[in-house]
């Protein structure tokens, strides 16, 4: 019996020594965190999307805790509103940023772009693309599998079965480039959304020359160089045999979309004129 009991003292106070010990390191260790990282943290979405360049939201929160400046400190997902709130509480002048959605730079749906093989392996674009130029014969196209898809963290995108193409549901999408990184083949791009959504650009990604990729694709941009000649605001280059609408010079005036032969140029919730609409 006395065994036990000593058994139990000696233990307990073992017990009592650790803790004092570990109490004593924690306290010697402990560093403190600024309060105000929790309060910008909780006013972030939690998607750690990476849409801010850093690891997560909790890394961004710290970042804007500890900066002097929130220049280039912007959380696409949170938006005006948020990053005025967070200015708020670090103290700062948030940067004026345009907001940006996910282009496709492709239209090669399934009767534009024929297929040429049927691949039957892991449904996944970064697979396809090691294997070469997928089931159709565009070698810079959209594969179709859905990467982007999977990697987007708000559901803002969609695999439209009609054209085998992902489409961007734009009162989801947040300019995040989740969707881009995923992207293998780097059809995916950011743009500036637009006044009221509108939007030109080349649904393209195509560097073959011009009867080559007319083969490979019927709405394939060919590298000609009209809309380039017609732009007022000298923002379009065609540089690989496939042209490039500059979105921070771009005037919206739709030229180039009018001159484009092979209508890779698209232009994105403008209104629809009366005689647009008629011939509709």
């Amino acid at each position: 019996m006395n065994v036990i009991i000593l058994s139990i003292i000696v233990l307990g106070l073992i017990g009592i020594i650790g803790a004092t010990v570990l109490y004593l390191v924690a306290q010697k260790f402990h560093v403190h965190e600024d309060p105000r990282i929790d309060q910008v943290e909780a006013l972030l979405p939690g998607a750690n999307c990476g849409g801010c360049g850093r690891s997560g939201c909790r890394d961004f929160a710290v970042a804007c805790v500890g900066a002097t400046t929130l220049d280039g400190l912007t959380c696409p997902s949170s938006g005006a509103e948020i990053m005025k709130q967070i200015g708020d509480i670090v103290g700062l002048t948030p940067a004026v940023t345009k907001p940006k959605i996910a282009v496709l730079k492709c239209n090669g749906t399934c009767d534009l772009r024929p297929a040429l093989a049927r691949f039957e392996g892991a449904p996944s674009c970064a697979v396809l693309a090691s294997l070469g130029s997928g089931e159709s014969a565009c070698p810079n196209g959209c594969l179709g599998c859905g990467d982007c898809v999977e990697a987007c963290p708000y559901g803002a995108m969609e695999i439209d079965r009609a054209t085998g193409l992902p489409r961007v549901i734009e009162d989801k999408c947040v300019g995040c480039g989740a969707c881009a990184k995923a992207c293998p083949r780097s059809i995916i791009e950011l743009r500036y959304k637009g006044p009221r959504g509108m939007r030109v650009y080349v649904a393209c990604s195509n560097k073959e020359k011009g009867a080559i990729a007319m083969k490979e694709c019927k709405v394939a941009c060919i590298g000609c160089g009209k809309c380039a000649k017609v732009c007022p605001a000298e923002c379009i280059t065609v540089t690989s045999n496939l042209a490039y609408i500059d979105f921070e010079k771009c005037k919206l005036c739709k030229k180039c979309v009018d001159q484009c032969p092979t209508h890779a140029i698209h232009a994105v919730n403008f209104p629809v004129k009366k005689a647009e609409a008629a011939e509709a």
